[in-house]
């Protein structure tokens, strides 16, 4: 029921998000709700010189008036302050593209060489501006309004880091601290190891090289019985796997304990179940991450994804020029050293997006008001039953 669509190159005027299926009746407000998510996504350590110049705020073009979803599509606009250093290699008018500025070299790791075999580009520009994470940007701004939705929902979302550079920063969960997030230049609660993360981050900015890490997108008040078991595609861990892989540079994804499970026995695993008049339908452990049979549980939503180094060097690996065939250096854009602060707030942004799709899916009503009312009916009949 909510989908959505981006439209954009990382150096032309403007990206665009077009948010489909969100009920009526949802206050929204860009510069409150939507902004703020933003500028969490330009934030982190170890970024370039580009979020110097971008000071991404959205525009709502369509789909809210009075401050109020209206049910119909929601439009919202991103300006690339960056536009104007590159208007005359970006221009869509026939006949301005500049002379020698043709990219042919092509980066290893990058979406390049694939897609200009793909779609016939021999200058690799027409692959890279499209492949740029500079598109999440438009994920986050509609993210940030399935955010607001799952909030009215009675959900809460936070994203964090987990490790960089191979140092884990996991120092555990503190939903009461969600300010420190944002405080922490790494977006981690781990204090202990932000310095021994930054002096690496300092050191691959001196070298040429970048760092990669794990993200986490978790949420709570998660209500029991989102996704289903009958259908491949219905399974929500499924979904939320395909979310996040589908964020540039992810390699790999798990829901909680994934990779771990696989290395221990099963009475390790697996949460036991428990019911009392406190808590009705609960668990003590969290292993499975919220998720059993693609069916939420009611316990804490994790998703947790490993972003790998981003793929432009300062010092390049070797390639070939696509143009010549000859052996060359690859094309160096300018590039972060680290965006993995920065990519977990698309990890949030992408798993809330299917998330909210899951609440209407379960409660799908018109309206706001229509979809609280469902789910306070379904928490209670969860608690009784």
């Amino acid at each position: 029921m909510i989908r959505f669509l981006t439209a954009g190159e990382s150096h032309g005027p403007a990206l665009t998000v077009i948010l489909d299926g969100v009920p009526a009746g949802l206050d929204l407000v860009a510069s409150r709700d939507v902004d703020p998510w933003l500028r969490r996504r330009q934030g982190g350590y170890g970024r370039g010189r580009r979020q110097a110049i971008e000071k991404d705020a959205a525009e709502v073009l369509a789909g809210v008036r009075a401050g109020r979803t209206t049910g119909a599509p929601i439009s919202l606009r991103i300006e690339n302050r960056d536009w104007s250093n590159w208007t005359d290699v970006m221009s869509p008018e026939p006949g301005n593209e500049p002379r020698g500025r043709a990219l042919t070299e092509a980066r290893p790791g990058h979406a390049d060489l694939a897609g200009g075999v793909k779609y016939g580009h021999k200058d690799l520009r027409d692959v890279l501006e499209r492949a740029s994470a500079r598109e999440t940007a438009a994920r986050v701004a509609a993210g940030a309004v399935a955010l607001r939705l799952l909030g009215a929902a009675g959900v809460e979302g936070c994203a964090r880091v987990v490790s960089l550079a191979g140092v884990p920063c996991d120092g555990g969960m503190d939903w009461e601290n969600l300010g420190a997030l944002d405080e922490s230049p790494l977006r981690t609660f781990d204090q202990e190891a932000e310095d021994e993360i930054v002096d690496r981050i300092d050191a691959a900015k001196r070298d040429g090289d970048t760092l990669g890490g794990v993200i986490e997108a978790r949420f709570r008040g998660v209500p029991i019985g989102l996704g289903s078991h009958v259908q491949w595609d219905r399974k929500l861990d499924g979904r939320l796997a395909q979310a996040a892989m589908s964020i540039q540079a992810m390699k790999g994804v798990e829901i909680g304990d994934g990779w771990r499970g696989a290395t221990v026995p099963g009475s390790d695993v697996h949460d036991a179940i428990y019911k009392d008049d406190a808590r009705g339908w609960h668990r003590r452990t969290n292993r499975s991450g919220g998720l059993e049979g693609g069916v939420t549980t009611g316990e804490e939503l994790v998703v947790r994804a490993a972003m790998k180094p981003i793929a432009t060097l300062m010092k390049p690996l070797p390639t070939v020029d696509v143009a010549s065939g000859e052996p060359a250096d690859a094309a160096r854009e300018r590039s972060d050293t680290t965006a993995v602060p920065a990519a977990s707030i698309v990890l949030l942004a992408m798993t809330a997006l299917v998330l909210a799709d899951s609440v209407c899916d379960k409660f799908g009503g018109d309206t706001v008001r229509e979809i609280t009312e469902r789910l306070e009916r379904h928490r209670a009949y969860v608690a009784e039953w």
